[in-house]
This record gives structure tokens, sequence and C-alpha cells, in this order.
């Protein structure tokens, strides 16, 4: 990915990850342009990052998602890179459901058909840059599953399919297709911010940076945390990672 140059859209980029990458991003000359939810923390993060801009989106609304992409297409039609980064993570005991399955759709509505329903919208604009790159954020939960999270983990397992098959279709296009598959981070997603176990966001968005600086033709930005999930069951350890992962997690909630 070229990583200077550019104009960018980060959802979710008002905390987290999405922040984290719009702040290292901006450092190197890039217009980076935060969407999301939540006008107050995208607030913050401009006003933090004097240049940047924001336009708020709630990326579960397909009209708001094409309102969004016309806006985006009048008013900034140099915008060549986009990042999926917005997602939610809930907790569910599959055993005690609602009737709706409320929690599940909104994690299908954001992580999975947001991100879908965005890329649609955009690539017109992105297909008539001399280059373009989409980037999708996926999970290593996508790889091995954490089951107190199982249809946050389905959206990431499915992202990483789906971005298989975009960037095949795109093969022979100027739009490079890109996933990057983070480790457990301190955010706020599930609370993570406070846990010691957590990579920390600083360290994580440094390494991420590195990859792309250095591997500039790398399709899949894994981190040195992150591979043991992605890579047990290549490495024939998918049963003893997930017994591991999830004994752990059952430990910590007894």
């Amino acid at each position: 990915m070229k990583i200077t140059g550019n104009t960018i859209l980060i959802t979710g980029g008002g905390s987290g990850i999405g922040r984290g990458l719009a702040e290292a991003f901006h450092a190197l000359g890039n217009h980076v342009i935060v969407a999301g939810r939540r006008k107050q923390a995208l607030d913050q993060t401009i006003a933090a990052n004097p240049g940047m801009a924001s336009v708020t989106l709630d990326i579960e609304d397909p009209a708001n998602i094409r309102s969004f992409a016309d806006h985006l297409t009048k008013h900034c039609p140099a915008m060549n890179v986009l990042i999926n980064n917005a997602g939610i993570m809930r907790a569910e005991k599959l055993q005690a459901q609602q009737n709706d399955l409320a929690d599940a759709e909104a994690i299908i509505a954001t992580n999975l058909l947001g991100p879908i329903r965005l890329i649609a919208a955009l690539l017109p604009l992105l297909q008539k840059q001399p280059y373009s790159a989409i980037m999708n954020v996926s999970s290593g939960l996508a790889f091995v599953p954490m089951a107190p999270t199982p249809t946050y983990c389905a959206t990431k397992a499915a992202i990483h399919s789906y971005t298989q098959s975009l960037r095949y279709q795109l093969r022979a296009s100027t739009t490079e297709v890109i996933e990057l598959v983070p480790p457990y981070v301190a955010t706020d997603l599930m609370n993570g911010a406070s846990d010691p176990r957590a990579m920390p966001l600083d360290k994580f968005i440094a390494e991420v940076m590195e990859i792309l600086k250095t591997q500039p033709a790398a399709s899949e930005i894994c981190v040195e945390n992150v591979k043991p999930l992605r890579f047990a069951a290549e490495g024939g350890h998918y049963d003893s990672v997930f017994r591991g992962l999830n004994d752990r997690m059952a430990n910590d909630h007894r």
C-alpha cells in the first residue's frame, strides 16, 4: 500500500484502532477523514489533529451510507483510500437470547453489511483514481473464534473471506485490497483498554505502519502478536489454541 499522498477515509476513526491509524497516516502528510456515529469522539480527534476532517456516518443504515457516499463523492473527489474499521463486539449467551436477536443483528449490520455497502457505494469513486486502496479490518478471532462473542467472530471471518474475493475481482484494476488482522489490542472494545494482556495500541499502530512501509506489496497485515491465532490452522495447532483461548475466558468469568 502506498502510505503517502493519499486522501483516506477511516470508519470508526474517532477512537481505538481507527483513531490510531488516522493519526499515523495524518502524521505522514495524508489528508485523513474520520467517520463514525459519535460526533463527540470525531470532534475530539480532529481537534487534536489540525487539518484532519470528520463526517458523521451511521454504518448500520443503508440510506445513510448512500447519502454519505454521495456527499463524499461530491465534496472529496480525490478520496482514494477506504479503511473499513468500524465495528462492535458484544458478548452473547446463546442459550438465553431474546427472540429479536438484536445484538447479533446489530453486529452483522455494523461489522459485515456496513463495509460491504460502503465498498459498493464508494468503489466507483475509488476506481476513478490513478491509484486506490481498500483496507478491511478483520481480527485474529476470524481464524480462532472466542466463544463468548460468536457473532463478532463470525462477521470477522466473513470479512476475511469477502476481502479475498474482492481482491481477486479487482486484481486487474488500480484498486489494491488489503486486510489488517489485529490481535487483542488495548481499546474500548469490550473494555480491553485496561487489560494488561492486550497489546498496547501505540505499539500495534507502530508495528502496522512499519509493515506497510517496509512491505508495500503486502496484502495481509499481521503483527507478531496475532500470528498464533492467524496461523493456528496452518500450523496444526487449531484445537489447542481454541481450547486455550476459550478455557482461559471461561476461567476469567468464574
